[in-house]
């Protein structure tokens, strides 16, 4: 990481923003549309969920630093929707598109977050907490779902994740 983020504590989570934006799109790498909506006979949620919940994660992030941009997927996603059965998901690489988009604005407004922009109250349906304590769970949650996005590449016949 070239420059170091306004406030201290976001050192650590932005080095994992950087590493995430990039993970992303390597774990995306070769997934053919017709298997990103595969759930393989399971209630699990499925890569092109997955990916959009968390590009709509950032959107909704970044709302709190006044980036009103708009994303092209997010419609299935708005307010923490979860997967629908029958529903015809965005192509993936809209998906990306979006991701790319998005990520370099909120990169910066998050470099540039003062102390007491990040305790800022940060209110979801049935949360409190600090917008802090919002970039660290969503930094957690994109960890855990580009996780899973590396565990069904595996299940579907892909090569692992290269994260290089």
């Amino acid at each position: 990481m070239e420059n170091k983020p306004v406030s201290s504590r976001l050192y650590g989570i932005m080095v994992l923003f950087e590493m995430h934006t990039d993970f992303l799109i390597k774990a995306l790498d070769g997934i053919k549309e017709e298997d990103a909506q595969k759930r393989l006979n399971t209630k699990a949620n499925h890569i092109s969920w997955i990916t959009g919940s968390i590009v709509y994660g950032r959107y909704y992030l970044a709302k709190s630093f006044g980036i009103n941009s708009d994303s092209e997927t997010g419609e299935l996603f708005k307010d923490n929707k979860g997967i629908i059965d029958d529903a015809s998901y965005p192509d993936l690489a809209d998906f990306k598109k979006d991701w790319l988009k998005i990520s370099p604005g909120l990169h910066n407004a998050m470099m540039n977050a003062s102390d007491a922009k990040l305790d800022e109250p940060y209110e979801m349906p049935g949360m409190k907490m600090t917008l802090f304590d919002m970039i660290s769970f969503t930094t957690y949650r994109e960890a855990n779902c580009i996780g899973q996005i590396a565990l069904w590449r595996r299940l579907l016949g892909y090569p692992g994740m290269n994260y290089m």
